[in-house]
């Protein structure tokens, strides 16, 4: 078992890389278990019909399956540009660019 495979020993930045690993196998079980069970995922900018938040884990596994489910974009490149350390050992604030078709 690596250390990715254990969520209470990732750092922030081995759960960025698990997040995107999720992304690009377009798993909503995978991203979900990534979250706390109370998390809030928010997202400053939407698409019609896609809410602004989900609050909770279950709510960003069912979101993500229906709108991964729903879509036909394929997401092939997740690039990062940035990661900020923060006060809290804990936190950490991403950027990145998403290709994909």
């Amino acid at each position: 078992m690596s250390p990715l495979d254990t969520p209470a020993a990732r750092t922030p930045r081995e759960v960025l890389t698990c997040y995107y690993q999720a992304m690009l196998d377009k798993s909503p079980d995978d991203l979900a278990d990534l979250y706390a069970t109370e998390a809030v995922h928010e997202f400053p900018f939407t698409s019609p019909g896609f809410p602004a938040r989900f609050e909770g884990r279950e709510a960003v596994r069912a979101g993500y399956r229906a709108a991964w489910g729903a879509s036909p974009a394929e997401v092939q490149e997740v690039r990062r540009v940035a990661a900020y350390e923060t006060a809290d050992p804990e936190v950490i604030i991403a950027e990145h660019a998403v290709r994909g078709t």
